[in-house]
């Protein structure tokens, strides 16, 4: 054998036509390995075990093997070892390849899951490829604390109760209006302060409505039961203007900028410019009972309706000037709605979602149903077991808070869009009428039938934003701090 291997030695120096390659042929290959096998060692094995523990090899089941695409890749590799291939050639098994999908399918594939290891077992490399590993830490979102108890209670002797009314109103300024009979009395949030705004002089006159204007919040809107609409300043206690227009009581008001809203118990509503003399720049008429909620989108593009007549109106915002002597045209509301079955008053539009409004109904009705007022499709409804009163969005999160009345008469938290009950706040022995948020959208003040006043820590604000946090005022903590309105 040593004859051949000096022959095939001489041969490859000689050889001067090949060209130069770094791996021989196989049939080379093949004789120079069969120069270097030495004879089976006739020494026998030590039986003596191992110091270190062996384990066997798990071998795969061959059913699950692509034995033809594993014999074509050994003669791929085999064939590309002499290098001497046309380029057409190559091209040809690429293609090949492709279309027989050599590469995409494992060559050892485990048709069953490997078996586990002993108990006890510890694999020496795991510190090896554990070192680097960085821990990951799942992010959990902190839940709210949310007090079961109010962090405050006012009597409010007097306070109607009225489902179809809405007597209470939080202003920018930190100043609770509240309605109690033929008075309407203010308080200041910061220092505790009680003072009475007016009160009507008729004995049949009564407080229906109370709003504040958004923007400043020096201005108040009164609706009273003797058909009448004013506007009144509140730092100087003054009333402004007295606007006319329905023919039974304001029973609901809201703003848009200038644009005061009024609707009342003769089923219309009624758009008053207060900057003008004639301030009757629009009448809309579509429902055919007293109107108990109004509400005008964030954007101010859109009004929405509720009345006693059990529908839900929504209204584009359109005017006529009436100071240039044009008539006040009736308007038509662009989408009734009459999925409820009782009267609709609580009504509140979505904060973080254009065109989303939340509406309630009475006690025939029980459920809050979720539209979207740009082709009135109802998105969700949710059966609440009892009357819905007043309805409030969360400004800082996607929540719902409404109130209620009998049998409960409580507050309860709802996550949307899932509508699923967070939270439930009891207190109340009368069904809850009427909510109200405070400027910087953390507390809620609820006004019961039961003549009391509760304000509520429900909402958090973001963090890191500036809010103005009211003071308390230097009352006695006894008893929640509860005290008179008046």
């Amino acid at each position: 054998m040593s004859y051949v291997k000096d022959q095939i030695e001489m041969e490859d120096c000689l050889d001067f036509s090949q060209g130069v390659t770094s791996v021989p042929p196989r049939w080379k290959r093949k004789a120079l390995t069969q120069e270097c096998k030495t004879p089976k060692s006739t020494q026998k094995r030590s039986r003596t075990p191992h110091k270190t523990p062996s384990h066997d090899r798990f071998i795969p089941n061959r059913a699950a093997m692509d034995l033809s695409n594993a014999h074509f890749n050994l003669m791929k590799e085999n064939n590309g070892v002499l290098g001497n291939e046309s380029p057409s050639r190559n091209e040809f098994n690429k293609t090949l390849a492709d279309s027989m999908g050599a590469g995409t399918n494992r060559v050892l594939a485990f048709k069953e899951k490997a078996p586990a290891p002993k108990e006890g077992h510890e694999n020496s490399l795991r510190v090896l490829y554990t070192q680097n590993k960085t821990k990951v830490t799942k992010t959990v979102k902190p839940t709210r604390y949310i007090p079961n108890a109010p962090e405050r209670i006012l009597d409010a002797p007097d306070l109607l109760d009225d489902y179809y009314l809405n007597l209470i109103d939080w202003g920018a300024s930190n100043v609770l209006a509240v309605a109690l009979g033929q008075s309407v009395y203010l308080w200041n949030a910061e220092t505790g302060g009680i003072d009475e705004l007016f009160q009507c002089e008729a004995e049949d006159d009564y407080i229906t409505s109370v709003k504040f204007v958004q923007e400043g919040a020096g201005y108040l809107a009164v609706g009273t039961n003797f058909c009448e609409t004013q506007l009144w300043d509140v730092e100087h206690g003054k009333k402004l203007r007295s606007m006319q227009g329905h023919e039974a009581r304001v029973s609901s008001l809201a703003w848009n900028q200038h644009i005061l809203s009024s609707g009342s118990r003769d089923s219309t509503i009624v758009h008053h410019d207060v900057r003008i003399r004639h301030d009757k720049v629009g009448v809309l008429a579509g429902h055919k009972q007293e109107v108990c909620g109004l509400r005008w989108s964030p954007d101010g593009g859109t009004l929405a309706s509720g009345g006693n007549d059990n529908l839900l109106c929504i209204w584009d915002a359109r005017y006529s000037d009436s100071s240039r002597g044009q008539s006040v045209a009736t308007q038509a509301p662009r989408l009734t709605i009459t999925d409820h079955c009782a009267a609709v008053k609580a009504l509140a539009w979505c904060p973080h979602q254009r065109n989303v409004l939340a509406s309630g109904g009475g006690t025939a009705d029980r459920t809050i149903k979720i539209w979207n007022a740009a082709n009135g499709a109802c998105l969700n409804s949710v059966d609440t077991g009892s009357q819905v009163c007043s309805l409030l969005w969360n400004p800082h999160e996607k929540e719902l808070l409404s109130s209620h009345g009998f049998s409960q008469n409580q507050l309860c938290l709802w996550k949307y869009p899932s509508m699923v009950k967070t939270k439930e706040l009891s207190g109340h022995t009368a069904r809850v009428l009427h909510l109200a948020p405070s400027p910087d959208g953390t507390m809620v003040c609820s006004a019961a039938a039961d003549e009391t006043l509760r304000f509520w820590k429900i909402f958090e604000a973001v963090k890191g934003a500036k809010t103005s946090t009211p003071r308390k005022a230097k009352t006695s903590h006894a008893g929640l701090e509860r005290m008179s309105i008046r």
